[in-house]
């Protein structure tokens, strides 16, 4: 019974990955019409984070050790000054498309990293063709000829930012799976998110963001956009991460990225009255058959060699 309710835990959180990132990108977009990166990412995470740091303590969980703070911190600035905060910075001279592509390496890039840590989970070929499957559904989807009609008109930092913004943020995933942190992955997650967010808030005074800008300028969908990101993006999805690093495969965990530009685009279909075609339909199916594939050759249990209660959990 226990091995069930987690795993209908890990499937919850899982889909609410899917779901809520997947309808970050138009929130993304509206938000930095009229605020810089990352003093949105440092509104963002410092507000979010302060919420659920003092509901925490309130429910009477013990405060993050000096080590913990330490390790959340680390993983704070890897997966949202370096990832985040480089992904959003890159988007603002990247077309989306483009975007989506390179954001869509991460799976494979935390695969990579997790079979070369200590004690790591190494992928089977199964998982590995998983991958090359679903990475080439992100290219059908973008669809070739998008791509090669922009090659010219990329911003070229912008272009070197993304691939290594989705580099750093899967160092971090995989580190936080043997990092020390608090047995709450709330209060973990509220460490990480303050620790990041004050990463962020340093570098938009390094990069003068605050210079010239004025809050009265700020659009109104731009509020509401950071207002979703908040609460929605930061409270729910970035939560619910936090739970699948400490509790699921990184392969498992690692498909989202495939997942979020197809939960993008139909949304978009929906609420935007965005065209999909048969070339998006059809990469969504070998996308979804990519997730599939992933999530049901998970690595099986040797039943010659006990296990001790921990790791049965």
């Amino acid at each position: 019974m226990t091995t069930l309710n987690k795993n209908t835990r890990i499937w919850i959180a899982l889909i609410a990955v899917y779901i809520i990132w997947g309808s970050t990108y138009l929130a993304i977009l509206y938000t930095v019409e009229t605020i810089p990166p990352f003093i949105a990412g440092a509104i963002r995470f410092l507000s979010a984070g302060a919420v659920l740091y003092s509901w925490r303590l309130a429910k009477g969980d013990a405060n993050p050790t000096r080590k913990q703070w330490r390790d959340a911190g680390i993983i704070g600035l890897l997966l949202l000054v370096g990832g985040y905060g480089l992904v959003s910075w890159s988007e603002q001279f990247v077309p989306s498309s483009v975007a989506a592509l390179l954001i869509s390496t991460v799976p494979i890039w935390m695969v990579l990293i997790e079979s070369f840590r200590h004690g790591g989970e190494k992928p089977k070929p199964r998982t590995i063709f998983g991958l090359a499957l679903g990475f080439s559904g992100v290219a059908l989807m973008i669809g070739p000829g998008e791509l090669s009609s922009e090659i010219g008109a990329l911003h070229p930092l912008g272009l070197i930012a993304l691939p290594i913004g989705a580099l750093i943020w899967s160092l971090g995933s995989v580190y936080s799976k043997s990092a020390d942190l608090p047995e709450s992955s709330l209060m973990a997650t509220s460490a990480e998110m303050l620790v990041g967010g004050i990463g962020m808030l340093i570098v938009s005074l390094l990069r003068s963001e605050w210079a010239g800008f004025e809050f009265s300028a700020v659009a109104n969908r731009s509020w509401i956009g950071l207002l979703y990101l908040a609460v929605v993006g930061s409270l729910g999805g970035f939560v619910s991460y936090a739970y699948l690093l400490k509790n699921a495969p990184i392969s498992l965990v690692s498909t989202y990225a495939f997942v979020n530009p197809i939960v993008a685009l139909f949304l978009g279909a929906i609420f935007a009255h965005e065209t999909l075609n048969s070339r998006t339909i059809l990469a969504a199916t070998i996308i979804l058959g990519a997730v599939i594939l992933i999530t049901t050759g998970k690595r099986k249990s040797k039943p010659h060699k006990p296990k001790s209660t921990h790791e049965a959990e």
